[in-house]
This record gives structure tokens, sequence and C-alpha cells, in this order.
């Protein structure tokens, strides 16, 4: 019998909703938590199963597992992970950068953007409040704010600075789970996330009215799903590989 305290967590964020449209009719315990109580509620072992940004499971996985090889990443441009700055991306190395939220995806790639691209030092992470001389916006207020900031005159989608940098896709989120996790378990969350996938994926593709959450008209949804990949491929793989990669080499002692 499958254990109906299997514990996911609901990421906030467009890009997720497709997971779990099937999950609690099939007897899934969703937990709906910020992102930042998401490392937290994984180490003292109040979840079992999850979307982690990578990051975050490279340093988790000698005790999660990825389910499968679901995951979220963008093609070309991610849209939820975007820079604002008054000054040029290469010449912003020292300089403070405001984040609303932590996502350590967005904030690690653009760590190795200026360190192993431009051969700057990044400066410190700081509230948007303080005026810094650079914002980087992630999830969905990336997207109800993607058009501009007054201020910033300098936009950079980091997904396409990374394609156009590696020629591969940037994969932001891993969906991992415990290792002792029970078999019937991770069957159950692989199925559901099939089945949410199909279901969900096609349901954002057909809305037929605005989704006043993140300023998005039916067609500008549509666009934004499509160029978001849920599923490791090759190309994902080696972004995965290379990634890890560079951020060894910045951050050698993790």
């Amino acid at each position: 019998m499958t254990n109906m305290a299997f514990r996911v967590v609901r990421i906030p964020g467009l890009c997720y909703e497709p997971f779990y449209i099937d999950m609690e009719r099939r007897g899934v315990r969703v937990v709906d938590l910020p992102p930042e109580e998401l490392m937290t509620a994984l180490d003292e072992g109040e979840i079992d199963a999850a979307p982690v940004a990578l990051p975050d499971w490279f340093r988790i996985e000698d005790r999660f597992d990825p389910v499968a090889g679901f995951c979220v990443s963008a093609n070309n441009r991610a849209v939820t992970g975007v820079l604002y700055s008054r000054i040029p991306l290469e010449e912003l190395g020292g300089a403070p950068i405001g984040i609303a939220q932590h996502d350590s995806a967005w904030v690690q790639l653009l760590r190795v953007l200026l360190s192993v691209k431009y051969g700057q030092a990044p400066g410190l992470l700081t509230s948007p409040q303080d005026s810094p001389e650079a914002l980087l916006l992630t999830g969905n207020d990336a997207l109800r704010r993607r058009r501009s900031v007054r201020g910033y005159p300098h936009r950079y989608d980091l997904g396409q600075e990374w394609r156009e940098w590696t020629h591969l896709p940037f994969v932001f989120s891993r969906w991992v789970a415990r290792k002792d996790a029970a078999p019937q378990n991770l069957a159950l969350l692989e199925d559901t996330l099939y089945v949410g996938l199909e279901d969900g994926v096609d349901g954002l593709y057909h809305l037929s009215e605005p989704r006043d959450d993140v300023l998005m008209l039916a067609k500008d949804v549509m666009a934004y799903i499509q160029g978001l990949r849920y599923y490791v491929g090759l190309s994902e793989q080696k972004s995965i590989d290379l990634f890890r990669e560079y951020l060894d080499r910045i951050s050698p002692t993790g």
C-alpha cells in the first residue's frame, strides 16, 4: 500500500504549475512552502520530494536522488531569471546586486557569468531597497516585471546569456526525492509528474483568459511555456555537468 504521508513541496511559480495537476487527487500530500524555507525542510526531514534549484541539489545529492529526468530548463530565454543593471554586465564586477527572493540557481549562474565569462568579482547581494547597481529578478516576480524596470536600462535574460555562451539550455531546477523513499511512493510520484506535464502544459497552452497574477496574456503564457523543457535529455545533462564544473571552479570548497 502506498504511504499516504509522502510529502511533496509545491513551489510557487508559473513554470512549476503543470507538475501538480494530478497530485492531490492521487493521494500525494502537497505542502506549500516559500522557496526560502525549502532547503531547511529537506535538511530536517520534513519533506520527501521537491523541485530543487540545481546548486541546492548538488549540496544534498548524498541524500536525495533525481526523480527520473524531471527538471525545469530554459531552452533559450528563461524570463524567470533576469538581471536589470545600470551598467553593462561585463562591467558589473564588485557592484552590489539587489535580490528580493534568493533563488540559488540564478544567483549562482550570475556568479558564474561574472567570474568565468567576464573575469569579474561578483558583488555583495543586498536588498532592492538599497538602490543597488543591479537587480536580479526571479520567478513570477520576473514575469510580472519582464518588460523593464525604471532606472535600470540594461536587461539581461540569464538563460539566454548561458545559451549564447555555452550553446546549451540552462537547467535551473530538478525534481529530487529522498534516497530512502519507498519504491511505491516514487512510482506514484513519477506517474503524477508524467500526467501533470501532459495535462498541465496542455492546459496552459489553451488558456483563453489573461493571467493577472503574472500580468500575462494567454499568448504570452503559451510563448513562455514553449521556451521551457521539463525533462533531462543529452543537452540538459551536458549543461548540468558544465554548470557543476564552473561552480567547482569558483567555489572549490563548496
